[in-house]
């Protein structure tokens, strides 16, 4: 019996579902009219609410949690967490300091545990399908924040993750400039997703084997879409974007492209959520 032919299936996420009006806007249209298939839902932010509505008004939306645990509001009181936050019930919002004082103070070990956890009870209370869960600034692959969630990934339900490992070696071929920056994140996030690899196969939680946008950082345009579509790799892959109707609006443009939308049905790619992996 002959092989199958090998397919290419791509899922399109887009991260901060729930930040801001205008990040949700361009979320949904997006979704409507263009090629994302997947958003990402942070649940302390001020246009959570809204976002809940829309997406159950698009119930074919992927929808996972995008865990925050810098930059923004916590779920818990300060009470609870008082080595995370500030007074104001704020993260810190520079990822090295955030990074270095969760790896080094154990003490802050159960406050992150319950923090991640209330982050989970509040998108559970959405009554929404968990369809994946990653980080915001990818903190969910952080040594610390990581062993958490697979201490806990049958309690907190964790079925699909996003493991961010970019391609340099395409990056580098499709697009210019940022060498060092991109060789470094690169680097680090090879690392990092080699750790966390073997745990995510053990316990049977599902991701693509590669990650596009790590190494554009709000970059993801028509352009670089454009180039990379022709060259995706055969198996599952995520290309993950930041849409607004402001800050990012080249985003939200390149997933609403005609030409984008054309080179995905000429590449012959499948275009599926976390959920159908």
């Amino acid at each position: 019996m002959a092989r199958p032919e090998p397919s290419r299936r791509l899922i399109v996420t887009a991260d901060d579902f729930g930040r801001s009006r205008s990040i949700n806007t361009a979320v949904i249209r997006a979704h409507r009219e263009g090629v994302l298939t997947c958003a990402s839902l942070m649940v302390n932010e001020p246009a959570f609410t809204d976002a809940v509505a829309l997406a159950q008004e698009n119930p074919k939306l992927g929808v996972g949690l995008h865990l925050a645990l810098l930059c923004g509001r916590a779920a818990l009181p300060v009470q609870r967490i008082p080595g995370l936050v500030n007074q104001n019930g704020e993260f810190v919002g520079d990822p090295i300091a955030a990074g270095l004082n969760y790896y080094f103070n154990r003490a802050l070990r159960e406050q992150l545990r319950a923090e991640i956890h209330a982050q989970f009870d509040r998108f559970r209370a959405t009554g929404l399908r968990l369809d994946h869960v990653n980080g915001h600034l990818h903190m969910h692959l952080h040594p610390v924040v990581f062993d958490l969630l697979m201490q806990d990934a049958g309690q907190l339900g964790i079925r699909h993750m996003r493991l961010t490992r970019d391609d340099f070696e395409l990056n580098r071929q499709l697009t210019r400039g940022r060498l060092a920056y991109r060789a470094a994140h690169a680097m680090v996030f090879d690392w990092l997703s080699e750790r966390a690899a073997a745990p995510l196969r053990q316990r049977g939680v599902k991701h693509t084997r590669t990650v596009f946008g790590l190494l554009q950082d709000s970059r993801v345009d028509e352009s670089f879409l454009a180039q990379l579509l022709p060259r995706i790799p055969f198996g599952d892959t995520e290309v993950y974007s930041h849409p607004s109707l402001d800050g990012f609006r080249h985003e939200l443009d390149a997933l609403l492209s005609p030409r984008v939308k054309a080179l995905v049905h000429a590449a012959g790619i499948q275009l599926i959520r976390y959920q159908d992996l």
